[in-house]
């Protein structure tokens, strides 16, 4: 993309200029003219190219360089440089405004004062605010690059950010096809490996954008010796051989020979309390291990600093264990064994406690319990007459009817007996 001819200077960069100008006048000063024709052109996705041509009327005698600044929202980046060249190449904020300036200076030349500043500027595109933020990347064991970073607060929810990367050695950008969004947070991975012979590795230049012109597009360069992440170690072993311990697990086949090291955590019973050992290779020997303990390894990487920039470490392997916990049976039984002693003993205690309480305070007996309970028997006395009445209600009515008229046959007999007695008497 080509940029318009050089911007218009504002006014305080005039004032500036012309103070410059007087004061440079008033001392005597050559004040050199001013590079002309400032553009900038986008060689890559983030790459910016500034390119201005030479001052007329230079003397032979001035050893000319260019002094060339960088401006992010109005604060100098600091970057200042001082070439020969016609020319800079830098990184292009595209979320930021970005202000481009260079100037003419004859080096080691007190006769001369350094021309003005010759500025353009580069406007960011879209709203504000809805730029991705918060871009981090890791280079996952020199195979891949996973990408992630947040949307920004005004991007709308629907918002499909697309990612795309350059390296010196494309020929041109490439799109990670490979995206995906969880709780918000956006993810991009792509394939991103060199030869192993490499000592030297290309900065990874990434943009973020939208295809709507709504959404602010972003740049970033990362330095991918700086985001190393070796793979977690796999197949560990552990074999014990007489008061010795051996530990191996398998080498890393995408990083050259001796560019990572290795940390093994030796744990004797509490897993979280463990010894940390280092090493360079591969495989480690413990000697002097107690042949009645229990240990437990697991290994993690780490890139050396003579090849990687970086601070990443593999996740831990799994843990493996070797060897018995000393007294192991005997601490499970004192587990089982003590509560079980000692609510055995809490129980009798409480049982002979009470009958001692009772042998050395009897109870006072209550009166009302008393006759409570004499009413209450009987209370169940006549419930069980009247429970009794209607089971046996039959028998007792026969037996009452025999009784009945066995009175009457001895009533009636005895009436009869009298009666003749008296008739005998009368007669007499």
């Amino acid at each position: 993309m080509a940029a318009p001819a050089a911007a218009a200077l504002p006014c305080p960069i005039l004032l500036a200029v012309c103070w410059v100008v007087a004061a440079a006048a008033a001392a005597g000063a050559k004040i050199l003219p001013s590079p002309s024709n400032l553009n900038y052109s986008f060689i890559h996705i983030c790459t910016l190219k500034w390119t201005w041509n030479p001052p007329e009327n230079i003397s032979s005698s001035c050893n000319l360089e260019y002094s060339s600044d960088i401006i992010i929202n109005g604060v100098p980046e600091d970057r200042r440089e001082w070439s020969k060249n016609q020319f800079r190449v830098t990184d292009v904020h595209l979320n930021e405004e970005m202000h481009l300036r260079v100037r003419s200076e004859c080096k080691n030349d007190n006769t001369s004062e350094p021309s003005p500043w010759v500025e353009t500027s580069l406007l960011p595109k879209g709203i504000p605010g809805t730029a991705a933020v918060d871009l981090s990347c890791v280079w996952h064991n020199l195979e891949y690059m996973a990408c992630a970073w947040r949307p920004g607060e005004k991007a709308n929810s629907d918002t499909n950010y697309t990612l795309f990367y350059w390296f010196d050695g494309l020929e041109n950008p490439k799109k990670c096809s490979n995206s995906s969004v969880d709780q918000g947070i956006f993810e991009c991975i792509f394939s991103l490996t060199f030869p192993k012979v490499t000592s030297t590795y290309p900065a990874i230049s990434i943009l973020i954008s939208d295809d709507s012109e709504e959404i602010r597009p972003v740049c970033a360069s990362k330095n991918p010796t700086t985001l190393v992440k070796p793979a977690t170690p796999t197949q560990l072993t552990v074999s014990k051989t007489n008061d010795r311990i051996d530990v191996k697990w398998s080498e890393s086949e995408t990083f050259p020979k001796s560019c990572l090291h290795y940390e093994v955590k030796l744990s004797n019973g509490d897993l979280d309390i463990g010894q940390i050992i280092e090493c360079e290779m591969n495989s480690v020997s413990i000697p002097g291990v107690d042949p009645n303990s229990k240990y437990t390894f697991k290994v993690r990487a780490k890139p050396k600093r003579v090849c990687y920039n970086s601070d990443f470490h593999s996740d831990w392997s799994e843990e493996k264990s070797i060897g018995e916990k000393r007294g192991s049976t005997i601490y499970f039984v004192l587990i089982i064994t003590i509560p079980l002693i000692v609510a055995v003993s809490t129980v009798i205690l409480l049982v002979y406690l009470k009958r001692l309480k009772i042998l050395i305070l009897p109870p006072i007996p209550d009166p009302r319990e008393i006759l409570k309970r004499m009413f209450g028997e009987q209370s169940e006395d006549s419930q069980s007459s009247a429970k009794d009445d209607p089971m046996n209600a039959f028998d007792r009515l026969i037996i009452e009817e025999e009784i009945h008229s066995l009175i009457l046959t001895e009533t009636s007999e005895s009436t009869k007996s009298e009666k003749e007695t008296r008739e005998t008497l009368l007669y007499q």
